[in-house]
């Protein structure tokens, strides 16, 4: 009898010993996919398209033609209320990218626009002619960063400004970020094409004053920094 009731006994235990287990592995689960979900929350990103990057990756000889290249230039973004950001940019190391953000500029395209994502520490991104991260200027261009096949070895340091996308490599538009501390770990995975040589107090004062009203740092429509103008010119 006694050896029929420890037989019953074991019988118990492993399936509360299976159930146990199991509910370890789905704990450790839940809690890996919420860490990566965590980190991916600080890139900087259009939220319009979520495709997988593309396999295809461009030749960058074919990335932009000798009419087309600006070596270098500046961009001085002047923002109601803070000042004027001047940006050096830099048509060597990412020539479409910078022959794009330059015909916007002298379009009147940003003009107008906002700042609707901040974070202290982090960065400040604008640019979309939505105000919420959703839109563009109706044309993309390809990354040109190492992850893409670009060897554009910028980094994003205090100061650099660089291109937003979604997960598709060859997404960017319009949305640029200006980087306020350094994020090395976005270098090779987002197109720097150039670095502010002025006003990097603006920077600071955008950034320290911004109360975005979520964790991925959206800021309300009508506390976004307003871009009234953005002026290209040859030299400083």
């Amino acid at each position: 009898m006694a050896k029929q009731v420890k037989k019953q006994n074991q019988n118990k235990i492993v399936p509360i010993v299976v159930i146990i287990t199991a509910i370890i592995v789905i704990v450790c689960i839940v809690a890996a996919i919420a860490n990566n979900t965590k980190k991916d929350s600080n890139k900087p990103g259009q939220n319009t398209v979520q495709d997988k990057p593309e396999d295809k990756t461009p030749n960058p000889s074919e990335s932009s033609t000798a009419e087309e290249t600006i070596s270098k230039c500046y961009a001085d973004i002047v923002i109601k209320d803070y000042g004027t950001i001047t940006v050096e940019l830099d048509g060597k190391s990412a020539p479409l990218t910078v022959q794009n953000f330059v015909s916007l500029a002298k379009d009147g395209f940003y003009n107008g626009l906002t700042f609707h994502r901040i974070i202290e520490g982090f960065m400040m991104q604008g640019g979309d002619p939505e105000g919420t991260g959703m839109g563009g200027s109706g044309q993309t261009i390809p990354g040109e960063f190492i992850a893409n096949g670009y060897n554009n070895q910028l980094s994003h340091t205090r100061g650099a400004i660089s291109m937003a996308r979604s997960n598709n490599y060859n997404s960017a538009s319009s949305q640029f970020f200006i980087v306020h501390q350094d994020y090395p770990s976005l270098d090779g995975q987002y197109a720097v094409f150039g670095y502010v040589t002025e006003g990097i107090e603006v920077v600071d004062a955008v950034c320290t004053d911004a109360q975005p009203v979520d964790g991925n740092g959206s800021i309300a429509p009508d506390a976004q920094p307003v871009i009234t103008s953005i002026t290209i010119r040859d030299e400083e």
